[in-house]
């Protein structure tokens, strides 16, 4: 009854936020997935939603594991036959998975097997006394609240069965090993279909040379501070480029203050995937604003710098030390601290169409060569899976 709950209210944020049409499809494609067909294998990756976290996190995870020998599969924890796969794998990764009763059953008899569990996650989100940091939980409605009173997996990483944690940043492998957790740091990728996506529309790429379109493309409604530290940046930008066109996509509130140059603000409503990716193909400058020094902040990965880079858009990224890890500042992107580095480094890009270029090519071919599942070579982490498996 819990789930169903916290389910209803996240369908009707969904519809709230992104109307009947675009959020009942997305409502959809989370019902449609309890119905995906499990094949037996080496390992089960168990998510809590469909959304992009699940999407890299599991399903791009499980693609990365494949091109490397082992036989995977992903299922969401509501799966109705979810007890029934303990018997047929001999791994067991839980993202994101609240802790119902049908999990707490498939873990208890993948214990009495003996098999391995791994904790998977990519946020704070399993430490409850984290949620202070997080602006978006303050939003959220009762039912969505619900999801997160104990953490999100909070119960399945405090269980000394479960010894090993992957996680996506060095900032998360820090904070999981300061709870006598072995971690293996495994980066976010893209997918085989996601490189493929981006030949395909590259060539097509048509760009107006009057214009410089500079975006920030939010996947989720939880952005608003992160975007609010840089609106004193954009506000002198737009007062000093009057090409500047500035694309904001998805769930985004921003300040009043920005609302003199509505004429020079393009919104763009949440897109599926290949549309999103050819949305930021059109674009001039990418924009990965992140709140520095905010633990939740500091926990996100660069997948907002290596999804553009993949598209060769050069992106300007909050100095978080994840951003920092990733980034050659001034080779493949740029990083920024303050106001005023935020205003000089977009100023050099806006002004310098053949800079953008070279770093936007530059970042592909770092992502190419280090982001995808295909060129994947997380060796420590897949030795350690060959010893797990019976």
């Amino acid at each position: 009854m819990k789930l169903f709950l916290i389910k209803i209210g996240k369908a009707w944020q969904t519809l709230k936020r992104d109307g009947l049409l675009r959020g009942g499809r997305r409502i959809m494609t989370s019902f449609l997935a309890l119905f995906n067909r499990v094949h037996p294998g080496d390992i089960l990756f168990i998510t809590g939603g469909v959304g992009d976290s699940a999407r890299y996190r599991t399903q791009h995870m499980a693609e990365e594991l494949r091109f490397d020998g082992f036989s995977c599969s992903v299922t969401v924890q509501d799966n109705p036959f979810l007890v029934t796969y303990a018997d047929k794998f001999s791994i067991f990764v839980f993202h994101r998975v609240l802790y119902t009763q049908s999990v707490a059953r498939l873990i208890e008899k993948v214990k009495s097997l003996k098999k391995e569990i791994i904790f998977e996650t990519d946020d704070l989100v399993y430490d409850k006394e984290f949620l202070k940091h997080m602006d978006y939980f303050q939003k959220m409605n009762t039912f969505e609240r619900k999801l997160y009173e104990n953490g999100v997996g909070g119960e399945i990483l405090a269980d000394p069965y479960v010894k090993v944690c992957t996680t996506s940043t060095s900032f998360l492998a820090d904070k999981l090993r300061e709870r006598g957790k072995q971690v293996f740091v495994v980066r976010n990728k893209l997918s085989e279909e996601d490189v493929a996506s981006a030949e395909e529309i590259l060539p097509q790429v048509s760009k107006d040379a009057s214009v410089v379109k500079i975006a920030y493309l939010s996947g989720t409604p939880s952005h608003n501070k992160d975007f609010a530290t840089i609106t004193d940046a954009l506000l002198i930008l737009f007062e000093k480029y009057p090409q500047m066109r500035l694309v904001l996509a998805g769930p985004l509130d921003t300040e009043e203050r920005l609302s003199r140059f509505q004429e020079r603000i393009i919104r763009v409503p949440f897109l599926p995937r290949k549309e999103y990716f050819a949305t930021v193909a059109g674009m001039d400058i990418n924009l990965a604003p992140l709140e520095i020094g905010n633990p939740f902040c500091e926990s996100k990965s660069e997948l907002k710098w290596f999804e553009a880079g993949l598209l060769s858009v050069p992106t300007v990224a909050s100095a978080t030390g994840t951003f920092r890890e990733a980034i050659t500042d001034g080779v493949d992107g740029l990083v920024a601290g303050t106001t005023e580095e935020w205003v000089a480094k977009i100023s050099h890009l806006i002004e310098n169409a053949d800079v953008r270029k070279r770093m936007g090519q530059q970042a592909r071919k770092t992502v190419l060569e280090k982001y995808t599942t295909t060129h994947a070579s997380d060796v420590p982490y897949y030795d350690y899976l060959k010893e797990k498996i019976i």
